[in-house]
């Protein structure tokens, strides 16, 4: 009997172990191939022309956007003739929120308060701006026979001006011209490097000094190197660690003097202006004017801005004329200053 229950329990194992072995070799389910089509012979028909990547840019009047804004209030008045007083202190309100200054803003009021508005408020008020910014708006980029061209720049730190410089030089390589850039900004940490970015990017050639090197040595050795290399024009740049020291203004003065001796010659001296700082900005200009002889003012951030009539009031005060504006980080939005197209963009409907 028990060798007949050990026969059975074998045979249950065996059968159990068969039945194991027979189901690990069944194949799996098969996948069905996939059936592809037969390539065509010709894959391309037409060749679609590739599309032209083109920069978008906004108007003048977006770039001005909150400049313009300040000037909604008197766009909105539609009355002509003698004005109300009410009407009038909107426009005196607009005026001086906008920075235009108070020399200008009572100006304008004595104006509309003799002769009205004939023609509407903005077109009085246009006419008037626009007789407020009818200074010389020329650019020298010429020197006399046998010498260079040399801009120079001044301005407190932080107001753009080495970015400017660049976007200057930027311009000038593309007009056909050969730039050569001073570094004279030996003070300021960083300014040469950030100078050099600027070289480096737009072709121009480049001397620069260790931190702290007498600034009037960089530009002279600028000026010999346009010479010997035949240069159009050299940009310089200058420290602007505070405008009331006066060590800085006498530095300031030396300068020029160097960079108006032969081979260069000054033909420009642009003093750069953030447009930001409102009329902390004429503060700023004035302390540079003796020491720098200032032929022109680059005002720069005037995008991001509501206090845009502080173009009328440089002019205005200073007697020096705006000749470049920048309307954008881009390197075309360093744009020249066209009185016109300003005042149209603050006033037209």
């Amino acid at each position: 009997m028990t060798v007949v229950l050990i026969i059975l329990v074998a045979l249950v194992v065996l059968a159990a172990v068969f039945i194991i072995v027979r189901r690990r070799r069944r194949p799996a389910n098969a996948i069905a191939p996939v059936v592809r089509e037969a390539m065509p012979d010709l894959l391309v028909s037409e060749i679609a022309e590739r599309p032209v990547l083109v920069e978008e840019t906004s108007n003048l009047d977006q770039r001005l956007g909150a400049s313009r804004s300040i000037f909604d209030r008197v766009r909105a008045i539609t009355s002509v003739g003698a004005l109300a007083q009410d009407q009038l202190d909107v426009v005196e309100e607009v005026l001086l929120r906008s920075d235009v200054g108070v020399t200008t803003t009572r100006a304008i009021l004595e104006d509309l308060r003799t002769n009205g508005a004939p023609d509407g408020v903005a077109a009085a008020v246009r006419a008037d701006l626009l007789d407020s910014l009818g200074a010389d708006r020329s650019v020298t980029s010429s020197a006399e026979p046998g010498r260079v061209p040399v801009w120079l720049f001044v301005g407190v730190n932080g107001v753009g001006k080495t970015t400017t410089i660049g976007k200057l030089a930027q311009r000038h390589v593309n007009e056909g011209r050969s730039v050569v850039l001073a570094a004279g900004d030996t003070f300021r940490a960083a300014a040469a490097e950030q100078l050099q970015l600027w070289a480096d990017r737009t072709g121009a050639d480049i001397v620069r000094a260790a931190e702290g090197a007498d600034p009037g040595s960089v530009v002279h050795d600028a000026l010999g190197r346009a010479a010997a290399r035949g240069a159009d024009i050299v940009l310089a740049d200058t420290a602007g660690r505070r405008a009331n020291s006066t060590n800085l203004l006498d530095e300031l003065a030396k300068i020029r003097r160097v960079a108006d001796r032969a081979p260069g010659q000054v033909v420009e001296t642009f003093m750069v202006l953030d447009a930001t700082t409102g009329q902390n900005a004429l503060s700023q200009a004035r302390e540079f004017l003796a020491a720098a002889a200032v032929t022109g003012i680059v005002l720069t951030k005037l995008d991001g801005t509501a206090r845009g009539g502080i173009v009328v009031a440089i002019e205005r005060e200073l007697g020096i004329p705006v000749k470049f504006v920048g309307v954008g980080e881009g390197v075309g939005d360093l744009i020249v200053f066209e009185p016109e197209a300003f005042v149209d963009s603050l006033l037209h409907a």
